[in-house]
């Protein structure tokens, strides 16, 4: 788990507009992270679908966490998705990028000492 957050902190938080550039995050501390409360999930679903297509990573993405956050309405819409708010929704694609590259270099590894 380490090492996706330290992928996703490089490639996610120092972009992100809630943090100071560095990786390290400003939300206010009353505000959860939605990257880090679902990351376990996350990290699974896009080790289990390795699609070229966005629209099923997203459609799994609103399956899988957006259906459980308060912020959605029992009609899907979402306030913070709607105001591009949403780290998560908003960073998704570096977000699949940063676990796949763990996946890769974990691969790449086990190769080696093959």
């Amino acid at each position: 788990m380490h090492a996706y957050w330290q992928s996703i902190r490089e490639k996610v938080c120092t972009r992100c507009v809630d943090g100071d550039g560095h990786g390290n995050c400003r939300l206010d501390v009353s505000i959860d992270c939605p990257l880090q409360m679902y990351l376990p999930r996350i990290i699974q679903m896009v080790r289990n679908i390795r699609s070229d297509s966005m629209e099923i990573y997203i459609r799994e993405l609103r399956l899988i966490t957006c259906a459980e956050c308060g912020y959605q309405t029992v009609t899907g819409n979402c306030r913070l998705r709607e105001d591009v708010d949403c780290a998560l929704d908003r960073y998704f694609p570096l977000i699949i990028e940063a676990i796949e590259a763990v996946d890769t270099a974990s691969r790449r590894s086990k190769s080696h000492l093959s």
